[in-house]
């Protein structure tokens, strides 16, 4: 295992990269904790600056990967997880602050995303020919 892979990559995929790290183990500990503590509340706001980025940042990764290369040709089978995690990020956020009986319902979205943009998104990030598989298993 050697990070040397992913601090040669373009500056985009670093971004990337470890705002997926952080917002998983970060998403993990809201999982877990008490809720409604003010500590989950800071925790939970900068999990979904976290997942913005991370969905932002997302839709650059091939072209910096791939200098020149057409809007046309930018996005994959996995940018699905993009659009569900914008989506996800601005319906929980509607719950969060349409308050009252609608911010039970925030936790819906928040652990959809966290599955599928950590989770089933993150185990793509591992198969053979990617950054992270070379990170974690050798070139």
């Amino acid at each position: 295992m050697s990070l040397q892979p992913l601090l040669e990559a373009p500056l985009v995929i670093q971004i990337h990269a470890f705002g997926a790290i952080t917002a998983f183990f970060l998403g993990v500990v809201q999982l877990v904790a008490p809720k409604g503590t003010l500590p989950h509340k800071t925790l939970g706001v900068a999990w979904l600056l976290l997942m913005t980025t991370i969905a932002v940042s997302s839709i650059f990764v091939r072209p910096s990967l791939f200098p020149g290369l057409p809007i046309t040709q930018w996005f994959s089978f996995i940018h699905i997880f993009t659009i569900l995690t914008f989506w996800g990020v601005a319906q929980g956020s509607f719950f969060l602050l349409r308050g009252g009986s609608s911010l039970k319902n925030h936790s819906r979205p928040f652990r959809g995303i966290f599955i599928g943009g950590l989770v089933i998104a993150g185990a793509f990030a591992f198969l053979p020919g990617r950054i992270m598989n070379e990170v974690a298993f050798g070139g």
